[in-house]
């Protein structure tokens, strides 16, 4: 693929190209990675609207396997935490440690950078970490740089976090407190495979070798193509479709329809009305448009609205979630 550095007097050529890369990164990625396209899509859409995922899923549907193979794809650093009860905030960002120059003999402090100092960071098992270690992160996630010993040290772009969270096994966990949900774009689902796709995983992954992924873009096309997405013109009845669907997840907002003043405790703020216009601009020129329609508003609702909807215990008897909530939004 040819370099997008010249973006800014060539913005369709770059949207184009852009294009392209997607269908490429898609092939590339099937080759390990099976069923998985939509999934594929959205976190691209998040990487180039530079907005971090939390990943929901059971063990074994390849997730780590998925991000893995997206960091060889994109030809991104990776890094991946194992989170546990006992990790610590230095464990992802970095310490201090007492240094000795060999040649004169002073002593002084030396930074070792920790795992978060990566384009493409996968924490894994987010929420069996305790809320101190897991806030360390966040902050990284939300400030691009991390603090210590009176000095910042600069996260160097790209920087993406996709976190996993299983949600059975929740005994032992510290679930994300809403507040800090609200910092990844999106939460997306993962489920289990249809009985094809199912029959094609066990049969590419029980025989020979893995298939070599080829590099499709490099972190300097990234961080262009970034660049691009905040380019790309809004029109103002996508931005008042966007606010005033966000605005109907709360029960206290006279626009809001009468099942969420029933339902919802606490509806999305004003950061998941950002999110859907920078997802939107990033989906649509994913697909090859300079403009933002309202079908990407209501293909991305969900997505980004599903974990910053609090429902009371009156949704909950009913069995319903957030996803029917948004559903019936976006209906009416």
């Amino acid at each position: 693929m040819s370099e997008l550095q010249n973006t800014n007097s060539n913005d369709l050529e770059a949207i184009e190209q852009m294009q392209h890369a997607k269908e490429a990164i898609l092939q590339e990625v099937r080759k390990r990675i099976f069923g998985q396209d939509e999934l594929v899509e959205n976190l691209l859409i998040a990487l180039f609207s530079q907005g971090h995922c939390l990943i929901m899923g059971v063990p074994g549907l390849a997730k780590t396997s998925l991000i893995q193979a997206l960091s060889e794809v994109l030809d991104l650093d990776f890094n991946r935490i194992q989170f546990t009860p006992d990790l610590m905030p230095a464990d992802i960002t970095g310490t201090e440690i007492l240094d000795e120059d060999p040649e004169t003999g002073r002593r002084g402090f030396k930074f070792i950078q920790g795992p978060v100092f990566t384009n493409l960071l996968l924490a894994d098992e987010i929420n069996r970490t305790p809320p101190k270690t897991q806030a360390a992160l966040l902050q990284s996630m939300a400030e691009y740089s991390v603090s210590t010993g009176g000095k910042t040290y600069v996260l160097q772009p790209p920087f993406l976090v996709f976190a996993t969270q299983n949600p059975i096994e929740q005994e032992g966990t510290y679930p994300l407190p809403e507040a800090q949900l609200d910092r990844f774009m999106f939460l997306l689902e993962v489920g289990y495979p249809s009985a094809d796709v199912e029959k094609k995983i066990v049969q590419k992954t029980t025989a020979g070798e893995k298939e070599t992924i080829n590099a499709v873009l490099n972190a300097d096309q990234i961080v262009a193509l970034q660049k691009l997405v905040r380019r790309v013109p809004v029109s103002d009845d996508v931005i008042e479709y966007a606010v005033e669907l966000v605005r109907k997840t709360r029960p206290s907002d006279e626009s809001a329809p009468q099942f969420v003043k029933e339902f919802v405790s606490w509806g999305a703020g004003p950061r998941a009305s950002q999110y859907l216009i920078l997802a939107g601009k990033s989906r649509a020129i994913l697909q090859g448009r300079l403009t933002v329609s309202k079908e990407d508003i209501q293909a991305l609702a969900k997505p980004i609205l599903r974990h910053r909807l609090l429902l009371n215990f009156q949704a909950e008897s009913k069995g319903m979630n957030s996803d029917q909530i948004i559903e019936r939004i976006l209906v009416g």
